[in-house]
C-alpha cells in the first residue's frame, strides 16, 4: 500500500497525523489509516491519598456487600439486622412500660451479641483481603502510586469502621430509647459515650484479628473457619477455666485469665477502665494494675497485628 505524507504532521512532522492514500479493499472498499500521535496527560495527578482513600471506600461498601452481587447483601445485611433488632425491642419495651433503667448495659451489648459480632467477621475478613491473594490482584495494587502500608491501613480501617457501624449503630439506637423514655440524660449520655469507646476498641481488635488469620490463607474457606475458632474456642476455653479457678477458691487468678481471649480481652478491659459489670465469674474485676495489663496487651495487638500484615504483604506484593 503506497503511504503519501499529507501537509498535516505526523511522528516527524508538526500537527501529527499520518494518512494513507486511499486503497482498495479486496470488496472494493476505500480504507484509511490515521496515526494521531502520542497524547500526553496533562490532567491531574491524584496520588496515594486518592488511592487509599478510594481503597477504603470500596472495601467499606463491600463488607456490606454493596456494589456486589444480591446475594453477597444477604448475609452482612441479615446480620446487621439481627444485631439491631433486640436493642429495637428493648426501646420498645422500655418506652411503653416506663422502665427507670435500661435491662441492658450500653458496654455489655457487644458483649451479649458477641456470636453475631464473630459470624459477621468471619464472613467479611476473607472477603477483604483472601480474594486479592487468590486472584493475584495483590501485586497490581501495589505497582504504583499506592504501597504496602497504604493497602494494609485501607483494609484495617475499613473491616474495623464496618465493625464499629454494626456495634455502635444499635447502642445509638438503645440511647434514642432511653432519652425517649425520659430516663436520666446525663447518665445515659455518659454511658453512651463509654459504650462508644468499648465498641470501637471491639472493632479494632477484632478487625487485626480476622485480617492477619484471613491474609495468612488465600481460600477463603479456610479462613471463615479459622476466624470462627479464633474467636469461639479460646473464649469457650477461658470462660471454662475461669469457673473452675472461681469455684475451687482461686478468685485472685480470674481476671488475669481474661487475657487470653479477644472477647474476655474487652471484658475486663471495659470493667477496669469504662465501669462496666463484670460478666467473669464471681464479678471479678481487674486490678488497677491488672487493668494497665489489659490495656497493653489489648493495644499490643492491636499494634501487632497491623504490623504482620505490612509484613505479609510487603512478600506477597514481590
Amino acid at each position: 500500500m503506497a503511504a503519501e505524507q499529507t501537509g498535516q504532521s505526523g511522528p516527524g512532522g508538526p500537527g501529527g497525523a499520518l494518512r494513507t492514500a486511499p486503497a482498495q479493499g479486496p470488496r472494493g472498499e476505500q480504507s484509511r489509516i490515521h496515526n494521531i500521535g502520542y497524547r500526553h496527560y496533562d490532567g491531574p495527578r491524584l496520588g496515594r491519598a486518592y488511592a487509599r482513600r478510594s481503597l477504603f471506600v470500596q472495601s467499606l461498601r463491600g463488607a456490606y456487600g454493596l456494589g456486589r452481587s444480591a446475594r453477597s447483601k444477604v448475609l452482612p445485611m441479615l446480620l446487621f439486622g439481627v444485631m439491631v433488632l433486640p436493642a429495637a425491642i428493648i426501646v420498645a419495651v422500655a418506652v411503653t412500660t416506663d422502665m427507670n433503667k435500661l435491662p441492658v448495659d450500653y458496654r455489655r451489648y457487644a458483649i451479649v451479641l458477641q456470636a453475631v459480632i464473630a459470624l459477621f467477621l468471619a464472613s467479611q475478613a476473607p472477603q477483604a483481603v483472601s480474594l486479592d491473594l487468590r486472584f493475584k490482584t495483590v501485586p497490581l495494587y501495589f505497582s504504583r502510586p499506592i504501597e504496602h502500608r497504604d493497602y494494609v491501613g485501607a483494609k484495617y480501617a475499613a473491616l474495623a469502621s464496618a465493625l464499629f457501624l454494626l456495634t455502635a449503630l444499635p447502642v445509638t439506637v438503645l440511647y434514642v430509647g432511653a432519652l425517649l423514655g425520659k430516663l436520666d440524660f446525663a447518665d445515659q449520655t455518659k454511658g453512651f459515650l463509654l459504650g462508644l469507646v468499648s465498641v470501637a476498641l471491639l472493632s479494632l481488635l477484632f478487625a487485626g484479628i480476622g485480617l492477619v488469620v484471613s491474609a495468612a490463607t488465600p481460600r477463603r474457606g479456610f479462613g471463615v473457619a479459622a476466624v470462627i475458632a479464633l474467636l469461639t474456642i479460646p473464649f469457650g476455653a477461658v470462660s471454662t477455666v475461669q469457673a473452675i479457678a472461681h469455684e475451687s477458691g482461686n478468685a485472685d487468678a480470674v481476671p488475669w485469665l481474661g487475657l487470653f481471649s479477644p472477647i474476655t480481652l474487652i471484658d475486663g478491659l471495659q470493667s477496669a477502665f469504662l465501669g462496666a459489670p463484670s460478666a467473669f465469674p464471681g464479678a471479678a474485676e481487674p486490678s488497677a494494675a491488672g487493668g494497665a495489663v489489659y490495656l497493653l496487651v489489648v493495644l499490643g495487638v492491636i499494634a501487632g497485628c497491623y504490623g504482620i500484615l505490612v509484613r505479609r504483604y510487603r512478600k506477597a506484593g514481590l
